[in-house]
């Protein structure tokens, strides 16, 4: 059934020409129709315009009345670590007692802990508590994510979260991007022979998560006490002749040379990036590679924030993603990374938006069907509550304004 929107007090992110993504200045503009429809056929964005020329629904067509709100495109969420087992809220109390990340992960807590609990759970227990952390998402306005393996860490394991980010793909409604992230941490039995384990990632589990075409990109932990840049290195070309486009964890934890890695093997996105310089800045202005910011992450571990103003005001484009985990960051609200961005990074509104839509989009490889309202694009959009401008979105940083969520085409939430 084909959708009309009508009466929507503004349309947000429309536009006639799909853009691959904004950068620097670019990112502080916002297209807003006020007083607008939207017709959505087929499960793709067909047409939108100013309600003087609304067209009259055909038969099969659901009427929506959006009187006092506002359309949005709905969240691309391009980091996430949302397939996992149990929770870590003991690792939580450790942190309000002073221990670092490192530290924890030292003491085995971690990714590591993460990955006994992986090993010990069914597949089909994994994708059930997955897929609650999924119709959370939607819920709250997310209609496309990026997830990524990496508690597995052995062949086995890992394969089964890919099965699993799979079902969820075939399952969920959302748009799906899977990521190999075998290399997330080292194995407990191989920390004092750490070359061994990059070699079982590079020699068995890559090509096994070809084989079953299981995955879209490669990532690797590339910081301070996890994977070198060398490693790093020899994994993303193993990928590379896989077909995986590499995806890079940098600069979390110290200039760790994580970002220029990235951006010489091309890779579609290098997260975290709370150390991130003048260096690092004129490497990325330079290349294909998004710059994508978790401030849920550092806001939960207490650490430095990423110097996102100095990012725009160089000209970079910037993506906002939530990493969505059960360690550093175990939220998926997109709604409030959007203020994390504005309270703590000093984002402007606009500037968050785009980056947790269009931007979000290119960081997936998605940007030609998702991140903003365009003919021809997949009908993934969101209808607020009533509220009083697009700026209250990430104003009002703790209430939930998602009223209706659209995806394909289809209504699949509305409160």
């Amino acid at each position: 059934m084909d959708i009309l929107i009508k009466d929507i007090k503004g349309l947000v992110q429309a536009e006639e020409n799909a853009a691959s993504y904004v950068s620097g200045q670019a990112m502080s503009r916002l297209n807003v129709i006020e007083n607008a429809w939207l017709l959505l056929k087929g499960g793709l964005i067909h047409s939108y315009g100013e309600m003087p020329g609304c067209p009259g629904p055909e038969d099969n067509t659901e009427v929506i009345d959006a009187s006092g709100r506002f359309v949005f495109p709905s969240w691309c969420d391009s980091h996430t670590h949302i397939v996992y087992a149990g929770s870590r809220e003991i690792e939580y109390k450790d942190k309000i007692r002073g221990l670092s990340y490192e530290e924890i992960a030292k003491r085995g807590g971690g990714i590591i802990n993460s990955s006994k609990l992986l090993q010990s759970i069914s597949e089909d227990e994994l994708y059930k508590q997955s897929m609650t952390r999924i119709k959370e998402i939607i819920s709250l306005g997310t209609g496309a994510v990026e997830i990524k393996s990496g508690y597995g860490l052995t062949t086995e394991s890992e394969m089964k979260m890919l099965r699993v980010i799979r079902r969820i793909k075939e399952t969920s409604g959302l748009t799906v991007k899977s990521t190999f992230l075998g290399a997330h941490s080292v194995p407990k039995e191989y920390r004092n022979k750490q070359g061994e384990y990059v070699d079982i990632v590079i020699n068995e589990m890559i090509p096994a998560v070809a084989a079953e075409n299981l995955a879209d990109y490669i990532d690797v932990f590339c910081d301070k006490g996890f994977f070198t840049v060398e490693e790093t290195g020899r994994i993303l070309m193993a990928g590379i002749k896989h077909g995986l486009r590499p995806k890079i964890h940098a600069n979390e934890l110290a200039f760790s040379g994580g970002i220029q890695t990235g951006t010489r093997y091309n890779a579609l996105s290098v997260d975290h990036l709370e150390f991130t310089g003048k260096e690092e800045m004129e490497a990325l202005k330079n290349s294909e590679t998004m710059p994508t910011l978790l401030p849920g992450a550092s806001f939960f571990l207490g650490m430095k924030d990423p110097p996102a103003r100095e990012m725009i005001e160089y000209g970079l484009p910037l993506a906002l993603a939530s990493d969505y985990n059960p360690g550093s960051s175990p939220s998926g609200d997109m709604k409030f990374i959007t203020s994390l961005a504005c309270i703590k990074l000093r984002m402007l509104p606009e500037e968050a938006i785009n980056a947790a839509t269009i931007n979000g989009a290119y960081a997936m490889g998605i940007s030609d069907t998702h991140g903003s309202i365009c003919p021809g694009k997949t009908a993934n959009v969101f209808i607020t509550k009533k509220i009083p401008s697009y700026e209250f979105m990430p104003y009002a940083y703790g209430s939930k304004l998602v009223d209706t969520v659209i995806l394909n085409g289809e209504v699949r939430v509305t409160k």
